[in-house]
């Protein structure tokens, strides 16, 4: 075996990513990499707003030691994408055109689908698809701030309800952006509150 670098830490560094293509959606595609040591890259394209040009957007972050170990543990018993992940039914009602891909020093697999079977890329599907949406908050809310500050109530309210129920993951991929909130004084005061709640639920998912 070739030796590593003494503080890579892992035998390979390896890479999960999950692309979503969804035309006619907000956005129509964005894709979400982590690697091994757990750092995350979000990409996007989209509008914020219906009279907004379309624009890349772009986020990085770390993620929870769970939720890293959680994907690359489902990603195994994926087969690393190996094999074919489509249920094959062409009937099921289109929800975008899904990819996982696994990439290290030994393998590159690729799997494509709207729909899966495997309980392993359904699991993968929701952790993913709740990740992007947190980032969909901080790429609206970053454009809010700048651009119509009024429009921020409503956004963190919103934000605050999915996350108490659970529907948002890696809130602290979006500590940025919150914090520039709290910290602008020309904002409200109500809702620099809020954003200051969803730092705190943020660092308290980041500690497990």
């Amino acid at each position: 075996m070739a030796q590593q670098p003494a503080n890579s830490g892992v035998a390979s560094a390896a890479t999960v990513t999950f692309t979503l293509d969804f035309p006619q959606s907000n956005p129509e595609h964005y894709s979400i990499a982590i690697d091994t040591s757990g750092h995350a890259r979000y990409e996007c394209t989209g509008k914020v707003a219906e009279d907004s040009d379309e624009e890349a957007y772009q986020a990085q972050f770390q993620v929870s030691a769970g939720n890293r170990e959680r994907i690359f543990s489902l990603a195994k018993q994926a087969r690393y994408f190996a094999g074919a992940a489509d249920s094959g039914k062409g009937k099921l009602a289109f929800t975008g055109t899904k990819v996982l891909s696994y990439q290290d020093g030994q393998r590159s697999n690729t799997a494509r689908y709207n729909y899966s079977n495997l309980a392993s890329v359904q699991q993968l599907t929701t952790l993913f698809q709740s990740m992007a949406a947190t980032l969909e908050y901080g790429r609206r809310l970053a454009y809010y701030h700048r651009y119509q500050k009024l429009a921020l109530d409503d956004e963190l309210k919103r934000m605050e309800t999915q996350a108490r129920d659970n529907e948002l993951n890696e809130l602290q991929g979006v500590a940025p952006v919150l914090q520039e909130i709290l910290e602008d004084s020309s904002v409200m005061n109500v809702v620099r509150a809020r954003a200051k709640e969803l730092i705190e639920m943020g660092s308290g998912v980041a500690g497990h």
